[in-house]
């Protein structure tokens, strides 16, 4: 059962990762931590972190109502 679960999670994870990929291809810019990315280092979205923070996407429209760029930062949880 455990097996299908990461069988799963990994699955999702691709299918997100193809979606940045479709957007990067498209000219969007994919920054994370305030950095312009690679696709090298879109894994660190799914990483678990010690301190319980995790990377949160933030989509930015341009005024015509296009997305300009997306943005993932780290956020941490207070205790």
């Amino acid at each position: 059962m455990g097996y299908d679960k990461e069988k799963e999670r990994k699955r999702q994870q691709q299918r997100y990762l193809d979606g940045l990929r479709r957007y990067y291809k498209r000219g969007i810019p994919i920054y994370i931590d305030g950095k312009l990315s690679t696709e090298a280092e879109w894994h660190k979205l799914f990483e678990a972190r010690e301190d319980g923070g995790f990377y949160m996407g933030d989509y930015v429209g341009a005024d015509e109502g296009c997305l300009k760029e997306i943005r993932f930062d780290r956020i941490h949880l207070g205790k």
